[in-house]
Formats: structure tokens, sequence, C-alpha cells
């Protein structure tokens, strides 16, 4: 099996304290490290930044500082998750496509469906609102500077609210970086991811 990264990895061991809480709340959940915090590990301050805009974007329920939505607001979980393997299947991100892939299957309780939108999002069979999240999600994926007024408001005549196409474009630029770090890496996703969701 190759390395995990070009650049290497840090320990949950190793990481500093508050990190190492952080992520082991994770680890602990799971039953791993996922590999992305192991190699953003070796710079700390890249991951308690990464750590705090995923959490504000993708459980948003649980930051203080987040905008008081309950789960039942806005976006769902699966509904990030969906906007998360869309993009990172277009944007040809193996990590983020399995890590992602298997957070979508349990949070749709769907064992297909992450494989469909991850081969190919633009056809993926989906239903409206899902196709209305992926469309615009893919436009500002893929070719962003052509965003236009007809964009949003397809993606309003489908029922999506001002606050969750700002979510889907800002989960949208989040995961570009994760998915061009992953890239810069090599980064090798868990084994664990694969089998998760399936059965």
């Amino acid at each position: 099996m190759s390395e995990v990264s070009r650049f290497g990895v840090v320990e949950l061991s190793e990481f500093p304290d508050d990190l190492r809480e952080r992520v082991g709340v994770i680890a602990e959940k799971s039953g791993f490290v996922p590999n992305i915090f192991r190699a953003l590990a070796r710079r700390p301050a890249e991951l308690r930044a990464f750590l705090d805009y995923h959490d504000a974007l993708m459980t948003p329920e649980t930051c203080s500082q987040g905008r008081g939505i309950s789960s039942d607001d806005g976006l769902s979980r699966a509904e990030r998750e969906l906007v998360v393997v869309a993009t990172s299947g277009a944007n040809h991100c193996t990590y983020c496509v399995v890590a992602h892939g298997a957070i979508l299957r349990i949070r749709s309780k769907d064992p297909q469906l992450a494989d469909h939108v991850a081969a190919n999002p633009w056809s993926a069979p989906l239903e409206p609102r899902q196709r209305a999240i992926v469309d615009l999600a893919l436009v500002l994926a893929t070719r962003s500077a052509e965003l236009s007024d007809a964009d949003l408001d397809a993606a309003r005549t489908a029922g999506l609210s001002d606050d969750e196409i700002w979510d889907i474009g800002a989960i949208t630029a989040l995961f570009a970086m994760s998915n061009r770090l992953a890239h810069l890496m090599a980064l090798r996703p868990n084994d664990e991811f694969f089998a998760l969701g399936r059965t």
C-alpha cells in the first residue's frame, strides 16, 4: 500500500493537546483517525482553521458561532454531503469522494447514491431538490466565473432559500480547497471508509 501522504502524517498522540482532544472525539465515534487530519496536523494552525470552517458548514447546529439553525432547517446533513461528493467527483478527488461518499451513504441511508453522484454528478439519478443542489454546486465547482442570475433563479425555483444557496457555495469552495490539498499530498483514503454505509 502506498504512503498516506507525500508530506507524511502526524499520529494522534503527537497532536497539540487541543487538536488531540478535538480529533479524538471523531476517532472515538468512527473507530479511526481520518487521514486528512493526520496529514493536516503537520500544520496545526491550518488544521484548526479547517476544522472550524468545516464544522460551521457541515454541522452548523453544533457551532456556538453558527446561525442557530436546527437540523430541520436549511440543507440537511445528507444534502451537505451530497455537495461534497458531487464537487469532489467533478474535481477528481479520490480522498474526498471516498471519505464523504461513506458519510453520504450513512446520512442518506442510500448505499448507491454516493457512487452514482461520484461517478457522474451531471447525470446521476436524483430527486428534483437534490438535482438543483448538485447543479448549482457543479457550476460553482467547474465554471464559477460563469455563474449567472439564471443559475440562482433556477435554484430558487427549485425551492432553495438564499441561505441554502450560500451554503452550497461555501461548501463547494471549502472542498475545492480540500480537493486541491488532497491532490498535493496524494492523500490516501482510510481503508475503513470504503465499506461504511454499504449494508
